[in-house]
């Protein structure tokens, strides 16, 4: 495997002070000023954001809000919530939880809310989440990384940011899917050990893992050595839609009581290619088709004609089962589902009075004291939003958000489309408060739903329940993929 450049990585490794903001943020977020409206967001504290969204939602239980908020998950520790900011037929506004993320961006494009600290949430994320981590009984000796497949300007945020707080050398180490002589390794007890720039073997006593492309097939569920975050999380939900889907249902139906609920597109899982097309006729001819375990934006079609869906049909797929899920489009053009049509908030409207789609990411970490918001940003789609969709017009460009492009040998960025939380591009979002009080609690409840599937998942000997997965995510060709690895 190689980088964009076209030259395979190295092992790098960052010493104490090596941090230099300008390379681990993107050039116009070190000049941008957060947003009045999200450093109070940020200000306000779990107690006062619990007491706020009860005050609008008078359907919830105070209590439930706050034990959401103070709980302190097991397994999914650092998470990202792609949230869409969508509204009824009746105009009743909401916030729509798509998917989750277990390795997720955001540092890089997150303005600081203290200009004083340059390393801003690399450093809040390290401190509250990863170190603690490191606290627990059992923790082999050694060194410290992060394995990354993507995503180079964040990752070595983190590096060198752990180097400073610690005080010692941080390994940054490749670990691509495919790679034939790969720089990190498990050892029988599963300990992970990397190979140092000068070529020798270290074992590893905790890493912070930024590895998105399958890697289950490479990473053992649950190692001795521990990780932010295993990779049990990404089986759980965190990396795969259809595992995801069914924790936010049994959750809800486990929150029912309390007023709380994870608001969701409908969605319809365990599906095989050939029965695609009747869920989307179901659905009335407009449905998003997922490959559930593929990520940054990878692997999703949004079908809104019989060619886009002809389309799907005639490709080549590498797993057995697809979600379907209600598409969120525009007023004349959504699902229906079992709970009517949701469609698009979007952009204000700009000179040219044209309203693009956008979502919300929300980078959310679990410390002592429970949750807490890290980093918040947004991304609009290349194309905006049509009244009516026309003959040929790719759907895709008008609802696609993500910003991650791949291409031969590695992965780019169009940045262009990024929304930040400064004073000029937050409010083209149309976004007040409650919303992103709504967006950090829709977030929260997220991953407490994939870290209880994550325990599911596991034994009370720290085992991963093979059997028991193939049930409830019946894939053959996923189960194939994670057995290539000790469990």
């Amino acid at each position: 495997m190689t980088s964009p450049s076209g030259k395979r990585p190295q092992t790098r490794r960052f010493s104490p002070g090596s941090f230099e903001d300008a390379k681990h943020f993107y050039p116009r977020v070190l000049n941008a000023q957060l947003h009045p409206l999200v450093r109070a967001f940020l200000a306000l504290g779990n107690a006062r954001i619990a007491e706020r969204y009860c005050h609008l939602h008078p359907g919830a239980r105070l209590d439930a809000v706050e034990a959401a908020l103070a709980s302190r998950p097991r397994w999914f520790l650092w998470g990202g919530a792609d949230l869409f900011h969508a509204t009824t037929d009746k105009g009743d506004r909401r916030i729509v939880v798509i998917e989750t993320n277990s390795c997720p961006s955001g540092q890089k494009s997150f303005p600081r809310n203290d200009e004083v600290s340059e390393q801003g949430g690399y450093r809040l994320l390290l401190e509250k989440t990863f170190l603690p981590m490191l606290e627990r009984r059992g923790v082999p000796e050694g060194a410290l990384a992060v394995l990354y497949d993507k995503n180079e300007m964040e990752v070595s945020g983190y590096a060198a940011a752990l180097a400073d707080l610690t005080g010692e050398p941080v390994f940054l180490v490749p670990f691509f899917d495919g790679d034939p002589d790969p720089s990190a390794r498990f050892t029988p007890d599963k300990v992970l050990e990397i190979r140092s720039p000068e070529g020798d073997w270290l074992p590893i006593r905790g890493g912070l893992r930024y590895v998105t492309q399958r890697p289950w097939n490479r990473i053992p569920t649950v190692c001795k050595t521990p990780l932010l975050n295993p990779v049990v999380v990404c089986l759980a939900g965190g990396r795969n839609k259809l595992l995801a889907s069914k924790a936010y249902d049994l959750y809800n139906a486990e929150i029912r009581e309390t007023g709380l609920q994870i608001r969701v597109p409908e969605t319809i899982w365990d599906v095989a290619l050939t029965e695609v097309p009747l869920w989307v006729r179901r659905m009335g001819g407009k449905a998003v088709v997922k490959n559930p375990y593929s990520n940054a934006g990878q692997g999703v079609w949004t079908l809104t004609s019989e060619a886009e869906l002809d389309a799907l049909m005639a490709m080549e797929h590498s797993y057995d089962r697809f979600i379907v899920q209600a598409l969120v489009g525009n007023v004349g053009w959504s699902s229906q589902g079992r709970d009517g049509r949701l469609y698009h908030v979007g952009t204000i409207p700009d000179r040219r009075r044209e309203i693009y789609v956008s979502d919300l990411r929300f980078m959310v970490g679990s410390g002592e004291e429970g949750f807490y918001p890290v980093a918040i940003y947004a991304r609009r789609a290349r194309n905006p939003l049509t009244r009516d969709l026309a003959e040929g017009v790719s759907s895709w460009d008008m609802l696609g958000t993500n910003l991650s492009v791949r291409q031969t040998g590695g992965w780019t960025t169009e940045t262009e489309r990024l929304l930040l939380m400064d004073h000029r591009d937050f409010n083209r979002l149309g976004l007040g408060i409650d919303d992103l009080i709504e967006g950090y609690l829709q977030s929260v409840l997220a991953m407490t739903a994939i870290d209880r599937m994550a325990d599911q998942l596991v034994t009370q000997k720290g085992r991963f329940r093979t059997r028991f997965f193939q049930n409830v995510n019946p894939d053959s060709a996923l189960l194939a993929e994670i057995l290539k690895t000790p469990t």
